[in-house]
């Protein structure tokens, strides 16, 4: 039976997601100067105020305040009026030691033994409705506020957006399970202030039909039959929206974990990513279980597939590994059976995650906006400044976890 489904995305400058991408610039600052760094940082923005607090264990000082700042900028928060601004707003920084009594759970006399930074379930998806094996409503989501925070920071098209942004696009499935055309579209979008309301709803509706879509739609061709003449647009529903940002709406770290993962497809075991080092598992087993679901999936285990696995706190061996293939599995094999077969393929105690994925490198700041899933693996160069003057230039990879490297390996052990 045809069905709709809808996935959310906001933008780099949702109140959240400025929380997000602050606590993960102190991650990437602890780790580029200390690679063992334990770090969970918490971030709160709201009217010219940004609070910083969490636990850290780090051999690096550094000037919080200061990158925080940096984020906000970058961002777009540059002017007065937006009542949210990145050389004036108060940064507060309530940030302190990590507790011995869980830090004694994680370090161990080899590092092979390491803990779990905690106890809980993680969930990775992986679908083949999308080049990238990412759900479709969620991968336009994030498409259209890409798109929408390139034609901010050009000014040329349309030169009154401000970096505050949501959308969301709902899509009708048919009967066998496949994507056949966008049925709605939202998007909400701040914006400087009109003279006139009525001219101001008018016009922003224009340019997001004439100008944002057909952006969309040319830089992703392979979507574009989904694209027709009788989707339903909401833009800015609720009128005017010149108040947004911090001063709109209080923003904290961790809020977005849907619009992190897979937009409500698959399933999500409740823990954030942004602010934590990756000895915490709700983000490292994250990032493993997506590796895993992504590689069966392109390998051709099944068109559908879910992974979870659990851990208890301080203990390095996971407590069980789930697979569920939706009845798309393409084997001869119950996914409990497909299940055993991961679990010898991928070590996935703490520290071989770490290493398989090199994840004690400063590559966070990236995942903070759009999507931590899904994205295109690539390596960087990037410089950090310590306050003592010291310079860190790296080149690290980022996204490991979105490489197709274990394809034939998985071919092998299920000999396809």
């Amino acid at each position: 039976m045809a069905y709709l489904f809808t996935s959310e995305s906001v933008s780099e400058g949702h109140p959240d997601k400025i929380a997000d991408q602050i606590s993960d610039a102190l991650i990437d600052n602890f780790l580029a100067f200390d690679p063992e760094s334990k770090v969970a940082c918490e971030t709160l923005v709201t009217t010219g105020q940004v609070i910083l607090a969490g636990e850290v264990k780090s051999k690096i000082y550094l000037d919080v305040q200061s990158i925080a700042r940096e984020v906000i900028r970058k961002i777009g928060y540059t002017k007065s009026e937006y009542m949210f601004e990145a050389n004036s707003c108060g940064v507060l920084s309530a940030i302190h030691e990590q507790s011995q009594d869980i830090n004694q759970g994680v370090d161990r006399h080899t590092k092979e033994e390491q803990g779990a930074g905690d106890q809980g379930m993680m969930f990775g998806y992986a679908t083949n409705e999308t080049e990238d094996y990412m759900p479709l409503a969620l991968n336009l989501s994030h498409k259209l506020l890409q798109e929408l925070a390139a034609l901010r920071r050009e000014n040329n098209e349309i030169t009154y957006l401000r970096p505050d942004a949501k959308s969301q696009v709902t899509l009708e499935y048919d009967d066998n399970n496949k994507p056949v055309r966008i049925d709605a579209i939202v998007v909400s979008t701040q914006h400087d202030d009109f003279d006139e309301e009525p001219a101001m709803l008018a016009k922003i509706k224009k340019d997001i039909i004439e100008i944002l879509v057909p952006r969309v739609v040319k830089n992703n061709p392979a979507y574009a039959h989904l694209f027709n003449d009788s989707i339903e647009y909401h833009i800015n529903p609720t009128g005017k929206f010149v108040i947004g940002g911090p001063h709109g709406d209080t923003g904290l770290t961790g809020r977005k974990i849907i619009v992190d993962t897979y937009g409500g497809k698959g399933a999500h075991g409740g823990g954030a990513f942004s602010g934590k080092d990756p000895s915490k598992v709700d983000r490292s087993a994250a990032y493993a279980t997506r590796h895993i679901a992504k590689n069966l999936v392109a390998a051709g285990i099944a068109d559908e597939i879910l992974v979870q696995v659990s851990y208890a706190i301080g203990v390095a061996k996971p407590m069980g590994v789930y697979i569920n293939t939706y009845g798309t599995s393409k084997l001869n094999l119950t996914d409990g059976e497909i299940a055993k077969k991961v679990e010898a393929l991928f070590d996935l105690r703490p520290y071989f995650i770490e290493q398989r994925l090199k994840l004690r490198n400063p590559i966070y700041s990236e995942t903070a906006a759009y999507g931590h899933m899904g994205r295109k693996p690539e390596t960087v160069i990037k410089t950090f400044t310590a306050p003592n003057g010291e310079t860190k230039t790296l080149e690290v990879e980022l996204f490991t976890w979105e490489k197709l490297d274990y394809v034939d390996k998985v071919k092998a052990a299920f000999a396809l």
